[in-house]
């Protein structure tokens, strides 16, 4: 699961009922052990609004999403799509439907243009029935604003885009997706924990989906803002010295210290690895 997004932002996921149609991919428990499961039934059972009450209050109960390889390259040609196969791209799109607001750093939405983030109507619907906004919130992290107004995100006059951002600048007046500004910072920089509490506080997000890019990730991270981890590890093994395109699912300074996990939850579907980790520290 991701730096995404992969071949999932613009590709449905699959479904079943009607003739022609692809059949949901079954999950194998593997952590805890159980019958098989589908991605719908998967991601009901996280109960993310009762985690979010829970949770720490001040700020979007945050959970990051990621994909890599065996050997730990999370692109192949600077994308993420020939990474995954069916089932993580089910539940790419799948856990998209039970948040508040899914985050994105501005390279990475730049590279994958993306578009209204659930689009498929039964989608939609589920999202109805669960009392959340038809779409979530799309939030874009831009340091700079250094956006092209042509995404087709930005261009989609039915989308709502939250843009995270240090800059006192606005974007072009020919987006024409309905847009907030969260403007923070300390001592000149960006300041991600403050603008996650705007999200919070102004916004009323109480979930928040991060699908990347690794510099994001990494500044998560290493802020002590993310509390679960979905790790898709998938069957190959691609090579390369983790410079250039062969980017890790994490960039930038190294943590100090290195963050612990607690694994709860693994599945498993045609040798893909779904791991569920509880993030400490956070």
């Amino acid at each position: 699961m991701s730096i995404r997004p992969k071949l999932g932002a613009d590709t449905p996921p699959s479904s079943s009922g009607a003739s022609g149609e692809t059949a949901p991919a079954r999950l194998r428990r593997l952590l805890p052990a159980g019958e098989p499961t589908v991605v719908e039934h998967l991601v009901e059972e996280l109960d993310l609004a009762g985690r979010a009450a829970e949770g720490p209050g001040t700020r979007p109960y945050v959970l990051l999403n990621m994909i890599s390889t065996a050997d730990g390259r999370a692109t192949l040609g600077g994308r993420s799509g020939a990474i995954g196969g069916a089932a993580d791209r089910e539940l790419f799109h799948g856990l998209r439907t039970v948040v508040d607001a899914v985050m994105v750093g501005g390279g990475t939405i730049r590279a994958e243009r993306y578009r209204k983030l659930v689009r498929d109507e039964r989608a939609v619907e589920a999202r109805r029935r669960r009392g959340l906004a038809e779409q979530p919130l799309a939030c874009i992290v831009s340091g700079r604003l250094a956006l092209d107004s042509e995404i087709p995100l930005l261009a989609d006059p039915g989308a709502r885009v939250a843009i995270l951002t240090s800059s006192r600048a606005s974007l072009p007046h020919e987006c024409r997706a309905e847009i907030d500004y969260v403007r923070a910072t300390r001592d000149g920089l960006f300041d991600l924990p403050r603008a996650l509490g705007e999200l919070r506080k102004r916004l009323a997000v109480g979930t928040l989906l991060c699908e990347g890019g690794p510099h994001l990730n990494s500044q998560l991270l290493a802020d002590g803002l993310v509390d679960e981890l979905f790790l898709s590890l998938s069957p190959k093994l691609a090579g390369g010295d983790g410079t250039g395109e062969a980017l890790r699912i994490l960039s930038g300074p190294e943590l100090d210290p290195p963050t612990t996990l607690e694994l709860v939850g693994a599945l498993e579907h045609d040798s893909h690895l779904f791991l569920r980790y509880r993030v400490g520290g956070s």
